[in-house]
């Protein structure tokens, strides 16, 4: 009898036309997806690749097999994830990371969608694209791309980053960069991390040089940040999105704002769940609420 996860094991070698990086993909070991290959040979009776220099290479019958079989597994999984969204006694599971404050201001709002239940997972974007492959999430947000077999990513928005400064903090009228640059190297700033992410490329975006700053504190959670800056400790860089009631509220204030910082962020997920009638939704109203904002 065929076993189904067969046919799933050739479709990956035949697109990585490599047993070990199928093996990968699917996170198995590599004799075992050897094993389904030899026994889905021996069902069809035909050799589905040819074995050259490390490389799988499709035969004939191989690449018409795959053109006859994966229209059919696609269908079947399509299948299977529309009874259980229909039959299911409850709202679908979403197991959904991003970095802790884009998920209060962006995903919270719309948690009163009756249609899923959330589990969040937190964390920087090595950590959620780790959890992602481990398949512990099934959709995550993040602002970089990492080149990983079977991870698909599709654009979300793009935030700008601005200088945030107290409220009461006096702004000189620099007549260049030069003057600009010596201000701002007198200030005291407070960074997001020790490798003063965002900074970095301020600095080079607008100085064509590193930064020679050494922030009086490092606090990891942007909210905080904004609240540090409101308080008077320091001055940084925040995601445009979170400063508006900071500056209804006369604590904080954007600074130098002919100087932005660009940084696209993306959804991101596995690509086998690409078809997933709940992924899609899910990022169908994610995309509308950062649309709508």
């Amino acid at each position: 009898m065929v076993d189904f996860e067969w046919y799933r094991s050739f479709i990956s070698i035949y697109k990585h036309n490599s047993v070990s990086e199928a093996a990968k993909e699917r996170m198995m070991t590599q004799p075992a997806m050897s094993q389904h290959l030899s026994a889905l040979e021996a069902e069809v009776g035909q050799p589905l690749f040819n074995r050259i220099s490390r490389k799988m290479i499709p035969t004939e019958r191989g690449k018409e097999f795959y053109s006859e079989i994966v229209p059919l597994i696609e269908a079947l999984e399509n299948k299977t994830l529309e009874l259980k969204l229909n039959t299911s006694p409850t709202c679908p599971v979403i197991r959904f990371g991003s970095a802790i404050e884009f998920f209060q201001e962006r995903i919270q709002p719309i948690l009163n969608n009756e249609n899923f239940r959330f589990i969040a997972h937190f964390g920087l974007a090595s950590e959620l694209i780790e959890a992602l492959k481990e398949d512990k999430v099934d959709l995550i947000v993040t602002s970089k791309k990492y080149q990983q077999l079977g991870i698909e990513y599709t654009s979300l928005f793009e935030e700008e980053f601005v200088l945030v400064a107290p409220n009461e903090l006096l702004i000189p009228d620099f007549q260049n960069k030069v003057e600009m640059e010596n201000w701002l190297n007198k200030q005291n700033w407070l960074s997001y991390g020790l490798d003063l992410p965002i900074i970095r490329r301020f600095w080079r975006e607008f100085f064509n040089k590193r930064p020679q700053i050494r922030p009086v504190h490092i606090i990891p959670n942007l909210h905080a940040l904004l609240n540090s800056v409101e308080m008077g400790l320091g001055i940084t860089l925040i995601p445009t999105y979170l400063i508006e009631c900071a500056m209804n509220d006369q604590k904080a204030k954007m600074i130098l704002t002919n100087y932005k910082i660009p940084n696209e962020l993306f959804l991101a997920y596995q690509v086998k769940h690409k078809s997933s009638p709940e992924i899609i939704e899910m990022m169908n109203t994610i995309k509308e609420a950062c649309e709508s904002r």
